[in-house]
């Protein structure tokens, strides 16, 4: 029996039976406690009345955003007035009941509001409290604003990444917000941890996530070589080689894989070829090694040149589009996506990119309505069918 297929008959969630608050906006934040709602906790989104920024965002159908969903698919939707002192009651008596806040405000913000983890804590001394921000919750940078772009350039990635463009001299532009995910991520598995350490102490604690030691966390290589002066050897460059029809990169990184390309090639004169038979080498002469194996490949269409390196072993892949790698059946025999549905329809979303033969991981159903179950909250609360009405603004009777 394979994991998936256990998964299947599964229905077991991890986190069944946590609760979760989730203060957090845009990216970093709602793609941690997406993942806490994947793995089964009860996830209460808390917008203002106008709904979350990323309710806004392309591609919309009947207003309805399925990036907002991809980051917030699963979860409750609770809206609440911030500055409304009955709100902040509303919250603290909802912390009473749950285990784990995400917030990812710039630091001092939930301290004005009387709720960060200090104040908390004395409401529900269990309550693991994860706040991610852009430099940590103190020091000379904690309180600057800070967006994924910007701490792509504050971390030394983009600099890094140019030091691997030959010929350029200005760092590229930001599209994908790396700093974002990996920032989520790294959230997501800090408080995986509080949850087993409570086990033992019985007690919560607040967790301080910087995007910017999380960004630099991708620079292994660099943080190193940027505490000394002596010189590392040229790292190989794995880029794309031109075929017939488009491009494909390889990536050798050991003798085996080596080996493997000249036989694929019909180059087995490499192997004692001065400039490649040894690995220091193959580093200095890289970029001819890489011109050589390029008068191959185009030669070839993208479909044959791919062959013939799988058939020798050689990693390898075309360079596709993320429709293109969504259709690939590698994705749909890992069931990698869920469909999940709102108010404009349904669409896909990208399950976590893990299995488990314990446990189910998958995706909610659906994407909550802005406030959809604020009602339910309130009542929860102990709020009376008067004072709901009167704290909405509208009649409840009919919910």
């Amino acid at each position: 029996m394979t994991i998936a297929e256990n998964d299947e008959a599964n229905l077991t969630k991890s986190f069944a039976g946590l609760r979760v608050l989730d203060f957090s906006t845009t990216i970093a934040g709602p793609h941690c406690a997406r993942m806490l709602a994947d793995m089964g906790a009860e996830v209460i989104k808390i917008e203002q009345a106008d709904g979350e920024t990323m309710r806004s965002r392309p591609p919309l159908r009947n207003n309805c955003s399925t990036v907002f969903g991809q980051l917030n698919v699963g979860k409750k939707s609770l809206v609440l007035d911030l500055k409304s002192e009955k709100a902040i009651e509303i919250i603290r008596r909802l912390v009473a009941s749950s285990d784990i806040l995400v917030e990812n405000f710039r630091p001092g913000v939930m301290r004005r509001l009387k709720l960060d983890y200090a104040s908390l804590h004395q409401v529900n001394p269990k309550l693991i409290y994860c706040s991610i921000s852009g430099y940590g919750q103190t020091g000379p940078s904690a309180e600057l604003p800070a967006y994924a772009p910007v701490i792509h350039a504050a971390s030394g990635y983009d600099m890094a990444h140019l030091s691997y463009q030959p010929g350029r001299t200005r760092p590229d532009y930001c599209g994908i917000y790396h700093a974002d995910v990996v920032t989520g991520t790294y959230a997501f598995g800090a408080i995986s941890a509080a949850l087993y350490q409570r086990h033992g102490t019985k007690e919560g604690q607040h967790i301080d996530v910087s995007m910017l030691e999380s960004m630099l966390s991708l620079t292994l290589t660099e943080l190193q070589s940027s505490q000394f002066e002596v010189r590392f050897p040229k790292r190989p460059m794995f880029g794309p080689l031109e075929t017939a029809d488009g491009y494909v990169t390889v990536a050798i990184a050991s003798e085996k894989t080596f080996q493997n390309l000249v036989k694929a090639a019909g180059r087995p004169d490499w192997v004692t070829d001065p400039r490649f038979a040894k690995y220091g080498d193959r580093r200095d002469n890289w970029g001819e090694l890489m011109e050589g194996v390029e008068t191959w490949s185009r030669t070839l269409s993208t479909e044959k040149c791919l062959a013939a390196l799988n058939q020798s072993g050689v990693p390898c892949s075309a360079y596709r589009t993320v429709a293109e790698a969504l259709r690939d059946p590698q994705i749909a025999h890992r069931r990698a996506l869920s469909e999940v549905r709102d108010g404009g329809g349904t669409f896909k979303v990208l399950n976590l990119p893990f299995r488990m033969s314990g446990a189910d991981v998958s995706a909610g159903k659906r994407t909550a309505t802005l406030g959809e179950h604020t009602v339910t909250y309130l009542r929860e609360s102990g709020l009376s069918e008067e004072e709901i009405t009167a704290f909405t603004g509208k009649s409840v009777a009919a919910e």
